[in-house]
């Protein structure tokens, strides 16, 4: 017999004390798929992570072992003197709580990033004390005052059982003010691969100087060009073509350095400078190729005529810029450096001429083309708003990095090796993707004060108004994947997102730049809710955009306000081409489908009929079967909404018909990111003829907004 309103326990099960201990950590035990259906992570996944995350049990833990280890847990934290790290709103006070010898006095002060002090204030707790090996330790809960100054502090805490410790006390802004001007006064922008953008003066892929020229150009219409990143790849060939696979995020590629624009040409002798000359003529013959665009070749003969011009002695003010350029940039630069001279010297390992290669020289050399990529780019940056625009360059930041690149090995103790980073299964990838770039451990770069994100954001930041982070959600939490094993096989971890969030918004206020995070994809509505309440844009493709009230195409009033807005993106093809359907076939022929292609074809051509419909309805398009006249009636649509920024991309000025990017597909399947700028016929071109196409013309009228 049952008592009536007695609920019934439920025994604890393996995988109830297995949640509770990933809970702790931050790993997801089941989640909700694009589908909205809910998926359930295995135990093996949920176990294989939390060791990647270092919490020490077994393959295959039993209820003994992760009893505990839950019990390990809860001491460990109960002894631990500080938290790994302290992020507190500007504005509001912040609760934490420390850890000491029960019954010990305590004190927990305040060292300003300036070199002030402040006091911390106790707040009531009762917490039990706990019995660690023989010793009781006693909880005390503190609180920072409401009026610290933004910025990078220190937390000491000083009690007599157990000495002086310290954590970092971050103070980050409530909302970031950069793109609140752009709300009241939208602006539109430009996109471009850069290496994709040649001039008559390139070495076959667009360099500094036409990325200076490309933001002069489109400075008469635009406020912003936003481009590839330009993360540094492989020091020397083979290089990897994808930017958004770079061996550090952090330094720029010298691969688009322009030669002439360096001060130490002129020092080289007259018949090595005719040399020079004749080797640019031969690469410039690739300007006007439609061909694939051949990164090794172009790298390996800037590389040589680097090698010479660093072999010449500086001039006295030459050197002083450069060695306060490695000043500034400190221990960092220093480390990819001898990774780059580490990785030279490994290549040419067994051949004769590698005894006459000094690494410590070498190091120089490439910290020296790092000097010459910041300056290079700083003078752009200034081009570009001496021209007119008010924000100048948006670079790109990719989610992460190649799992053997610089950062991978120099920024080893913040990162997760044993797991990469990816997606899900969802209904474009049925067996999910892996990005192959290992995750930042969220425990151990919270306890270095989220030290290597603020040197990547401080670097990223000195040469641009603006910041576009990719896959912005990471900061949120991360799809982990085993290391090779099948993306099936994966789960989210978590991250303090108001900590990287925040730091990304403290380093853009001291910057003055803009923030576009890309959110696109599923997602609960909080994450945007919370992007929009800290001032970063979130991203908006018109064909991705639902009505509120149904599946229709959503009206120009009810786009975000607080969003970058455009027709396309670079993982879609040019919009001509997308127009035509062009990326369901593509997709088709290389076996990428997982719906027939005439149902693919009828879907899109349903919904383009839709999009079409509503641009009428605004009286925006006459004649729908126009290509061109879509193509200009879409961008006059974007550029009617009310999102802060709106931006136009340079393969649409120029009717381009090649997609730069086919995501999911290797080089033997596609040349993804080898596309050079060509108009619809398929012929190049280069940026002296950009303003005379016609299209460009057209959509630059059309795009234009209040200025």
């Amino acid at each position: 017999m049952r008592a009536e309103g007695v609920a019934q326990l439920r025994p604890v099960t393996t995988r109830d004390l297995l949640q509770e201990l990933a809970q702790r950590h931050g790993v997801a035990c089941e989640y909700t798929a694009q589908n909205g259906q809910p998926v359930y992570v295995s135990e093996e996944t949920i176990t294989y992570t939390l060791r990647a995350l270092g919490v020490s049990i077994s393959d295959r833990p039993d209820d003994e072992e992760l009893t505990q280890a839950l019990f390990e847990d809860y001491l460990a934290r109960a002894s631990r003197p500080l938290p790994p790290c302290v992020v507190a709103r500007e504005g509001a006070e912040k609760s934490f709580d420390v850890h000491v010898h029960d019954g010990d006095p305590v004190t927990v002060t305040i060292e300003l990033e300036d070199g002030g002090t402040r006091p911390t204030y106790q707040d009531p707790n009762d917490a039990p004390a706990a019995d660690v090996s023989g010793t009781m330790w006693g909880e005390a809960s503190f609180h920072v005052p409401g009026d610290l100054p933004l910025g990078f502090h220190t937390l000491q805490l000083s009690s007599p059982g157990i000495g002086e410790y310290e954590c970092p006390l971050i103070v980050v802004p409530n909302h970031l003010s950069t793109a609140d001007r752009y709300l009241e006064r939208p602006a539109a922008g430009a996109m471009a691969q850069l290496y994709s953008v040649r001039s008559e003066k390139s070495w076959g892929m667009g360099d500094f100087g036409d990325l200076a020229e490309l933001a002069e150009t489109l400075a008469k219409d635009y406020d912003f060009l936003l481009i590839n990143p330009l993360h540094a790849g492989e020091p020397l060939p083979p290089v990897e073509d994808s930017p958004y696979l770079p061996t550090t995020r952090r330094f720029i590629n010298p691969i688009y350095l322009r030669i002439e624009d360096i001060p130490e040409l002129k020092l080289l002798s007259p018949e090595l400078q005719e040399d020079v000359a004749e080797l640019a003529a031969e690469f410039r013959e690739r300007n006007r190729s439609a061909d694939e665009i051949d990164r090794d070749s172009i790298f390996e003969a800037k590389l040589q005529v680097l090698q010479e011009l660093f072999n010449h002695e500086m001039a006295p003010e030459r050197r002083t810029a450069f060695s306060e350029y490695q000043r500034r940039e400190g221990r960092g630069l220093r480390n990819f450096a001898l990774w780059c001279a580490e990785t030279e010297l490994e290549r040419h390992s067994g051949r004769r001429h590698a005894l006459d290669l000094d690494v410590s020289d070498l190091a120089e050399f490439y910290s020296w083309l790092q000097f010459l990529c910041d300056e290079q780019l700083d003078a752009a940056q200034r081009r570009a708003l001496d021209a007119g625009m008010s924000i100048g360059l948006i670079t790109d930041m990719a989610v992460g990095i190649h799992p053997s690149g610089a950062d991978a090995v120099n920024l080893s103790e913040y990162l997760a090796p044993q797991c990469s980073v990816g997606a899900p299964p969802d209904d474009y990838n049925q067996q999910g993707q892996d990005w192959s770039q290992p995750p930042w451990h969220p425990v151990r770069l919270a306890e270095s004060g989220y030290q290597p994100w603020r040197d990547l954001l401080r670097t990223m930041l000195g040469n641009a108004g603006g910041l576009r982070v990719d896959h912005v959600l990471g900061l949120f939490r991360l799809y982990w994947i085993r290391r090779h094993s099948s993306p099936l096989n994966g789960t989210y971890v978590t991250y303090d997102w108001e900590a990287m969030l925040g730091i990304l918004a403290l380093e853009a206020e001291r910057a003055g730049a803009v923030l576009v995070g890309e959110d696109l994809g599923t997602l609960e509505p909080w994450v945007q809710t919370a992007l929009r309440d800290m001032g970063v844009l979130g991203t908006t493709i018109i064909w991705f955009e639902h009505a509120e009230e149904g599946p229709t195409p959503r009206p120009q009033d009810q786009y975000r306000r607080m969003a970058m807005s455009s027709v396309g993106t670079h993982d879609l093809p040019p919009t001509l081409a997308f127009l035509r359907g062009d990326h369901i076939a593509l997709r088709a022929r290389l076996g990428l489908l997982t719906t027939s292609v005439a149902e693919e074809e009828e879907q899109d051509r349903e919904w383009q009929d839709q999009v079409k419909d509503n641009l009428q309805a605004y009286g925006m398009l006459n004649n729908r079967e126009n290509e061109e006249d879509v193509l200009v009636a879409l961008h006059e649509y974007v550029a009617g909404t009310p999102s802060a920024l709106t931006v136009t991309n340079v393969v649409d000025m120029v009717g381009d018909v090649r997609a730069q990017n086919q995501p999911g597909t290797t080089k033997d399947q596609y040349p993804n990111w080898c596309i050079p700028l060509c108009n619809t016929a398929g012929e190049p071109v280069l940026l002296e003829d950009l303003p005379k196409q016609e299209l460009y013309q057209r959509l630059a009228q059309v795009s234009k907004r209040p200025r």
